[in-house]
């Protein structure tokens, strides 16, 4: 690209920064401070909105970025990515979204709180909830490095270093600043411009193809250098049982995880009433399900047009994809017509970058000072200190991201969500499933679910080839890896669920009836939600 068509970026990168900013800017002068304005925006947002916001929040770098990618790179497996977080809404839309609403008041362990032992609960929950987080967090860090190294033709450690600082800072102020209210209208003007960026794209490749998606698919399929073998199962996850388990239980954390995604389930109490929630997941569901039908066509027409060898050779994960397609069909990157569209689709992957790290980084904000911070205290803290702790924690959270995310520049960063679903599935779905539904559920056991859960997902991600032992691992040079599964879910989810249900068996704690039966009545009817 030219020196003119990066300025050209660079200039719709910084007019969506100066949005956002002046977004939060403004809702911060209107704000009162109180933790329900800070975690809920108030609940004053209608299901629409929130839909729309919901949509923002889960439409990710990994989304826009990385499963096209693994679609143009591996074909067929890459689908699953776009089935798996599509499938995954129906268990949120049927099991969580109106129960949590009623159940809850700005985070996860407020559910499993409510008829169990406040502090050991909040705790457990607080640290399963941050761990996820914080690994969703720096799949949007190594996407935004990925995005702007390619756009300054710079694809060096200090590019990708200067980018991720830079959004790990802005997420930091957005926070900080505008709490939840700003970060929602953020999410729902992303939302918009990635589904208006998305359509135009896809348009424009079947236009290409005369509106004929098997010619885009077989030319798709001749380009990839593998034939049939393209659109059929087994590029990435085929072969050896090892890899086809992998697949497994990557399917199964994508389906689950969503259910125990930390800043999925804070937006549900954004919305006034229960009935809301569910119309807001409705609305989500139609925005999700269309753009993820879109990144098929993407991820194809990257493989037809670009070509699988041109895609890794710009990244070896197959992330820079949908900006390298957006070149070719606005006439190629030396084109007037191909940097203009390269630079739109750039700023819009930025965008989506920025807002999702904010929803991220605010969801786990709250987890630090709503549960842990609150818990380890001996009186309950004050409304207006928690507010205070969850800006101081949003600096420490945004730093911590920002280091994992230059260690883990290499990783696609689809995979890298997969991760952090896998862990979301593990310590979380299993305790609020148990919560909501088993009568006979105790402290011990919820607190023993979360870390059952917890503890090896994040152990079998350690001991896996994601980290060392292999040459695309976080540690190339290193070999300590003992589990085969690039993905924990298979092994990580049955244990959370296992965990959970020993814990129970095993506690001499009287399972509190009445509490369950108010948790019930209130899940159900919505009667005394907040």
């Amino acid at each position: 690209m030219t020196a003119g068509h990066q300025t050209l970026a660079l200039v719709l990168f910084s007019t969506f920064i100066a949005v956002t900013l002046g977004i939060t800017t403004w809702v911060s002068r209107h704000r009162h401070g109180s933790a329900e304005e800070f975690y809920a925006g108030g609940r004053l947002f209608s299901p629409m909105e929130n839909g729309f916001a919901i949509a923002g929040d889960y439409m990710s770098a990994a989304s826009f970025l990385g499963i096209s990618g693994l679609i143009a790179l591996f074909g067929y497996d890459g689908l699953l990515y776009s089935v798996g977080f599509l499938v995954a809404w129906l268990v949120v839309l049927f099991l969580v979204a109106e129960l949590v609403r009623n159940c809850g008041r700005f985070t996860l362990a407020d559910v499993v709180a409510a008829r169990m032992s406040e502090r050991p609960v909040r705790i457990a929950a607080g640290t399963a909830s941050v761990t996820v987080s914080v690994l969703y967090l720096v799949a949007q860090m190594v996407g935004a490095g990925s995005l702007v190294g390619l756009l300054l033709g710079d694809s060096g450690t200090a590019a990708r270093t200067l980018t991720v600082v830079a959004v790990g800072a802005l997420m930091v102020v957005y926070v900080t600043f505008g709490g939840m209210r700003a970060t929602t209208w953020i999410q729902i003007v992303k939302a918009v411009l990635l589904m208006g960026g998305a359509v135009a794209l896809t348009v424009l490749v079947l236009l290409r193809f005369h509106g004929d998606f098997g010619l885009l698919l077989t030319s798709a399929a001749e380009r990839s250098g593998h034939g049939e073998r393209f659109l059929g199962p087994g590029l990435k996850y085929g072969g050896d049982w090892t890899a086809r388990i992998d697949f497994m239980s990557l399917g199964l954390a994508l389906v689950l995880g969503t259910a125990g995604l930390p800043h999925i389930l804070s937006r549900f109490y954004t919305v006034p009433t229960a009935r809301a929630a569910r119309r807001s997941v409705v609305w989500a569901i139609g925005l999700i399900g269309g753009f993820y039908l879109m990144t098929i066509v993407l991820g194809f027409g990257a493989a037809a047009l670009v070509g699988p060898a041109a895609v890794r050779a710009s990244h070896a994960s197959g992330n820079t994809a949908v900006p390298l397609l957006a070149a070719d069909l606005g006439g190629g990157a030396e084109s007037t017509g191909g940097a203009v569209l390269f630079a739109l689709v750039a700023a819009i992957a930025f965008a989506t970058i920025l807002a999702v790290v904010a929803g991220i980084t605010l969801a786990s904000s709250a987890s630090v000072a709503h549960d842990l911070y609150a818990s380890l205290r001996r009186r309950r803290a004050r409304a207006r200190s928690e507010v205070a702790v969850a800006r101081i924690a949003a600096v420490g959270i945004g730093a911590v991201a920002i280091a994992l995310g230059l260690l883990a520049q290499d990783l696609n960063v689809a995979f890298l969500v997969g991760l952090a679903f896998a862990v979301a599935a593990s310590a979380n779905l299993p305790v609020l499933l148990y919560s909501l539904f088993w009568s006979r559920f105790t402290t011990r056991g919820a607190v023993w679910s979360v870390y059952g859960g917890l503890v090896p997902a994040v152990l079998l991600v350690v001991l896996s080839p994601v980290v060392s032992g292999s040459p695309d691992a976080l540690f190339p040079g290193a070999d300590f890896q003992c589990f085969p599964l690039q993905n924990p879910g298979l092994v990580s989810i049955p244990l959370g669920f296992l965990a959970g249900w020993l814990g129970t068996v095993a506690s001499s704690e009287e399972p509190d009836a009445a509490k369950h039966a108010e948790t019930e009545v209130r899940s159900l009817t919505g009667a005394g939600a907040v």
